[in-house]
């Protein structure tokens, strides 16, 4: 009898000890945070599901960082007041940038003095090379009012101050104003002659890698090919010059050429329109730059942030086998 209480007192260490260091996966990959879009905001449900499916995936800790108050001030918020609110996990991270969220990321990556060191950099559908089209914000009457501001006076001190999009519109055929009144793009693109800043040409080409995702019918991005740096030459709507063929790439002038020749540049291009990824190819073109590849399972004390992590996997592991994922686009269609 006594022999079989030992038995069974040994088989349940055993069990314990398998259940805590080995079904429970480390984390060891650093964390990552999730910079949303215009007109949404981390509390929706696609950017919730987004986050903690890709932390899942990934087995790092991820976390939407909210823009402002929420989708409002993702609208009338400055993008470089954005920027300076930034003060983000000091052991080094990965950031996922959602259209507009990848503006702010980049900016975070050039601007942030003194901030901890991002690794990996992947943009979804980031207007980098500038948008020549408006913002759609809805049939809403401050929509409208919003819309006609922008067209009236796109680079005028008010526009600029509150309305975020203003800051990387650009209008081939007006780049004189451009260059004079818009104020985030082209000091982010380090586009204006003889003030171009090496130190953000040296953060940004910093990067281990640099993964921009386009959208194949992305209708919202004018033209498209800006998620990869593409973009109308000075004073034309025609032809869409690719990155390579841009001055920004040629002159080098915030490090694209200098990652891309260093084999740290994915040019990715995805079907759906704008946001519009679907799980698999989540799960193919992002999560990779979010693992550790370097990970192997160490000891770890059971914790309920662990568990619940584990439990978490688990769950989306069932939904998968019983069909309940279906692999469908799960961001708004925003910037």
């Amino acid at each position: 009898m006594a022999s079989l209480s030992q038995s069974t007192t040994f088989l349940i260490i055993i069990f314990l000890f398998f259940f805590t260091f080995i079904l429970i996966p480390t984390t060891h990959a650093i964390p990552f945070i999730v910079l949303h879009g215009i007109s949404d905001k981390c509390s929706n449900q696609g950017v919730t599901q987004f986050t903690e499916l890709l932390s899942s995936w990934s087995n790092s800790q991820g976390y939407c960082v909210e823009i402002g108050d929420g989708s409002w001030d993702s609208w009338t918020m400055p993008l470089l007041e954005q920027v300076k609110n930034m003060s983000e996990l000091s052991e080094g991270y990965n950031i996922v940038g959602l259209s507009q969220g990848s503006m702010i990321g980049r900016g975070i990556i050039e601007f942030c003095d003194g901030g901890p060191p991002v690794q990996n950099f992947i943009s979804l559908a980031g207007p980098h090379a500038g948008t020549a089209s408006i913002p759609f914000c809805g049939s809403a009457l401050i929509c409208i009012l919003l819309d006609s501001l922008i067209k009236s006076e796109i680079y005028s001190n008010y526009v600029q101050e509150h309305l975020a999009p203003s800051g990387y519109l650009k209008i081939p055929t007006d780049m004189t104003d451009y260059l004079k009144g818009c104020r985030f793009l082209p000091k982010l693109n380090n586009e204006i002659n003889g003030t171009r800043n090496s130190t953000y040409k040296e953060r940004f080409a910093s990067l281990q890698n640099l993964v921009l995702i386009m959208f194949e019918d992305d209708t919202v991005l004018i033209p498209k090919e800006t998620s990869w740096f593409g973009y109308y030459p000075d004073g034309a709507f025609d032809p869409i010059l690719p990155a390579q063929e841009t001055k920004l790439y040629t002159e080098d002038w915030i490090g694209l050429k200098t990652l891309d020749e260093a084999g740290k540049v994915k040019f990715i291009n995805v079907s759906g329109n704008h946001l519009q990824i679907s799980k698999s190819d989540m799960k193919k073109y992002i999560v990779p730059y979010l693992e550790d590849q370097a990970s192997a399972p160490t000891e770890q004390t059971v914790t309920e942030s662990s568990s619940y992590e584990w439990l978490s996997r688990l769950c989306y592991l069932f939904k998968d086998l019983i069909g309940l994922n279906e692999d469908q686009p799960l961001l708004h269609t925003t910037y």
